[in-house]
């Protein structure tokens, strides 16, 4: 996720003004058909509002961005309401269950705060203070969320942080609940599954610029809430308009049966990697019953490979990790609960719903490749596959957030890549240059256009914005071809069960029918002057500029003067490495900084020829260390998606 407010600022509204419309008789109808097939075995809504204590006591929560960080009266709108023709009955239920919000007593000495981030926030009575399970995303939110704690339960220092996985929503906002002085001193401990660190600047700082753009598709950041736009994201109501922090954790959690008591609580774990998440672990309390299973089983079917992207997860050790925990848990489990959602109580349920999790992912792994097998491609897969009922009948088995169609091409990626073996595939024309054929060759715009109406009046949506995709990266300024696209893709968001794909969607028409945000420079210190300096100059690596540094060859040696980091950084043909420790052999210069500067000077917040000139490094031979930073690339936001 962002930091700064140029990844929250409001999209520029100019180029192509017109405003969402309903939904088509086409889409009214498949509503009404998806509404006749609902039928679930839980009352989920029960299971929601379960123990609930109280609601914040306004529902705003305040932001520095100069929006509300969280409104809960932003989705007012969808309570106590049937289905608009512009959601699917089976989203607008979800959507729903996700508005259910407050502080819940989920068991004695269990609490959870739901809905005011895409999150849940458990805190859990230790001897001496809280010990808190994923602090939210944002500071913000963090911080209302265990003033409700205190003023309903009881002051209480927060004492410990388990961070279950690397994704920005479990521990962005772990300032709202603790200093990094109080964690610095030992006041604190952040526990984290081993190589968690490493996964975080894989994420958000290799990929975090691109990510970061396609994440507003995914969640719909910038969609107007209301029935034709925002409804939900399927893993929680929205997210938290906020910057996210970081805190680096002070205890790695290294293996599955690993014991540690934290403040007075006993917590076994069990590591979970390459599933949900590249670093994750679920946890059991065997004083208590209760199992936490992180994001590995939440109440929808998950997404095997985000619409922001990040690597494909490996469905089959996701199933086998499942059942991994019920072997070793299920048995002395009295409740399970995740870092989204709502729990489940009792030993039966508790059993039912992690082995229809567990089976789930399992079918869709060995069907997809069973069908590879018979040499369909990912695309013949999702169509061919539906879901059987033994997955329709429980809404966690459900695609709110996730969806088949989706997962199937995220299985098939994970064994076989993106390439399904036809060479006519292999080395296809970019999208502009492949547009401009495509268009000629179907006899010209206007021909492209007559012929998509047709289509559009027939329903076929799919094929409506296949099609004309060409025509609008062939010729970005035709405003019937973008109105055109932003009506097709208008439709298949209002038909989405997914929340993703219809945030996509319609993010994707908005875009076409106003322009994308503004394009600002990223600069993501907050999160970045955590890491280590070896996975500093990782970040850096992504920023060099091959095309200006043909020919230079240079080695740096580098101090921190505050952290005592210390390291050799290279430049030689056109690529960065870094060698930690004391120099090895000759350097060309040696320089002394903060880690604050080098930060700066990584992410290009500053210059060096600036920090040189402010008295902020010390360097014996400042012109051949110039060339490590000079030559570095600012990355910059909100580039275009829907448009060339």
């Amino acid at each position: 996720m962002g930091d700064s407010t140029q990844n929250f600022s409001s999209p520029n509204i100019s180029g192509h003004p017109e405003s969402s419309k309903d939904a088509t008789e086409h889409t009214k109808a498949r509503h009404a058909e998806v509404a006749a097939g609902l039928s679930f075995t839980t009352d989920d809504f029960e299971l929601a509002s379960r123990g609930l204590i109280a609601t914040h006591p306004t529902g705003f929560i305040d932001g520095p961005l100069g929006v509300p960080a969280r409104d809960i009266s932003d989705y007012d709108f969808i309570n106590d309401r049937e289905a608009p023709a512009t959601v699917d009955p089976s989203l607008w239920r979800h959507a729903q269950l996700n508005n259910i919000h407050g502080l819940f007593k989920v068991d004695d000495g269990l609490y959870q705060v739901r809905g005011y981030d895409v999150a849940v926030v458990s805190f859990i009575e230790g001897e001496t203070g809280w010990i808190i399970i994923d602090p939210l995303m944002t500071e913000p939110t963090a911080s209302a969320a265990l003033t409700m704690a205190n003023e309903h339960l009881g002051e209480r220092p927060v004492k410990a942080i388990i961070y279950t996985h690397s994704h920005t929503d479990h521990y962005g906002g772990v300032r709202g609940v603790t200093t990094p002085e109080a964690v610095a001193n030992g006041e604190v401990d952040i526990y984290a599954p081993e190589g968690f660190l490493d996964a975080v600047v894989a994420e958000n700082l290799i990929g975090g610029n691109a990510m970061f753009r396609r994440t507003q598709y995914q969640f719909g950041i910038f969609l107007p809430k209301n029935e034709r736009q925002h409804v939900d994201i399927g893993l929680g109501k929205t997210l938290a308009l906020a910057p996210p922090g970081l805190l680096a954790p002070t205890h790695d959690i290294t293996h599955t049966g690993q014991e540690v008591v934290i403040d007075g609580v006993r917590v076994v774990f069990q590591i979970t990697p390459e599933a949900e998440a590249p670093a994750e672990m679920n946890f059991f309390f065997p004083d208590k019953g209760w199992l936490c299973m992180a994001e590995n089983c939440t109440h929808n079917m998950h997404n095997l490979i985000p619409f922001r992207g990040a690597k494909a997860r490996d469905t089959l050790a996701w199933s086998k990790y499942i059942a991994e925990a019920m072997d070793m848990f299920g048995a002395d489990s009295k409740l399970v609960f995740a870092s989204h959602h709502w729990p489940r109580w009792g030993h039966d349920e508790v059993t039912e719903f992690l082995s229809r999790q567990r089976d789930m992912y399992r079918w869709i792994h060995d069907q997809t490749m069973r069908m590879a097998s018979r040499g369909l491609v990912a695309n013949e897969i999702a169509e061919e596959l539906e879901m059987p009922p033994e997955f329709q009948d429980e809404s966690h088995t459900r695609g709110y957030y996730g969806s088949l169609a989706h997962n199937v091409k995220a299985v098939y990626q994970l064994y076989l890549s993106w390439y399904d073996g036809n060479p006519a595939h292999l080395w296809p024309h970019p999208p502009v240059e492949a547009a401009q054929r495509y268009v000629k060759f179907m006899g010209g715009a206007e021909s492209v256009l007559a012929q998509a109406r047709e289509s559009f009046a027939e329903g076929d949506y799919r094929w409506v914005a296949e099609v004309v995709n060409h025509l609008v990266f062939a010729e970005p300024d035709n405003p019937e071809a973008l109105a055109l696209q932003a009506d097709a893709l208008e439709q298949l968001g209002y038909q989405s069960e997914s929340a993703t794909w219809r945030n996509a969607y319609l993010t994707g028409a908005m875009e076409l029918r106003t322009s994308p945000p503004p394009v600002r420079a990223v600069h993501r210190k907050d999160m970045v002057e955590v890491i280590s300096l070896s996975q500093l100059t990782d970040t850096m690596g992504i920023r060099v500029k091959s095309e200006d540094v043909g020919g230079v060859n240079v080695r740096v040696a580098v101090n921190l003067t505050d952290s005592g980091e210390q390291g050799v950084i290279g430049l030689q043909r056109r690529t960065l490495r870094f060698d930690a420790g004391e120099p090895v052999g000759e350097v060309d210069a040696v320089m002394s900084l903060t880690k604050s500067t080098m930060v700066d000077l990584v992410i290009v917040a500053q210059s060096y020829a600036e920090a040189l000139a402010s008295g902020l490094i010390e360097v014996d031979n400042p012109d051949l260390a110039r060339q490590l930073f000079d030559n570095l690339e600012e990355h910059f936001s909100n580039f275009n998606i829907v448009t060339p």
